[in-house]
C-alpha cells in the first residue's frame, strides 16, 4: 500500500504547471498592431505583431507573450520604428513618435485568437 502512495505523490509533481501572467508581462507587450499587413501576416504565416516597451528584448518579450496567450511561440523579431516627421495643414510641423515592434512567430498548429468576442 506503500507504494501507491508514493506513485500517487510523484504523478501529481509530474503535472504541468502553467505559469500565470505577471504585472511585469503586460507591461512589456503594450498593444497589437493592427493593419492589413499583420492581418495578411497573421492569417497566411501565423505572425503576430505587437508594440512593446522600448526597453524590452527579445528573451522578454517570448516569455510574457507565452505567459499571456498561453501558445508557444517560435521566432521573435524586434524592429525599432523610427519618429517620422510630419507636416499638420502645411503650416504646422509635427513628428509622430516612434516605437519599438515585435514581430511573433507563432508555433505551427497552434492558433492565436486576437479578437475575441
Amino acid at each position: 500500500m506503500a507504494a501507491k502512495k508514493t506513485t500517487s505523490k510523484k504523478a501529481k509533481k509530474v503535472e504541468k504547471v502553467i505559469a500565470r501572467a505577471t504585472i511585469q508581462d503586460f507591461d512589456t507587450i503594450i498593444s497589437p498592431v493592427i493593419t492589413e499587413k499583420t492581418m495578411t501576416l497573421m492569417q497566411e504565416q501565423n505572425k503576430a505583431t505587437f508594440k512593446v516597451q522600448p526597453n524590452a528584448n527579445k528573451t522578454q518579450v517570448k516569455i510574457a507573450f507565452e505567459r499571456i496567450f498561453n501558445v508557444k511561440a517560435t521566432d521573435i523579431k524586434i524592429i525599432n520604428v523610427l519618429p517620422q516627421k510630419t507636416s499638420r495643414g502645411g503650416r504646422y510641423k509635427g513628428t509622430i513618435p516612434g516605437f519599438k515592434k515585435a514581430i511573433i512567430t507563432v508555433a505551427e498548429g497552434e492558433a492565436l485568437d486576437l479578437f475575441k468576442e
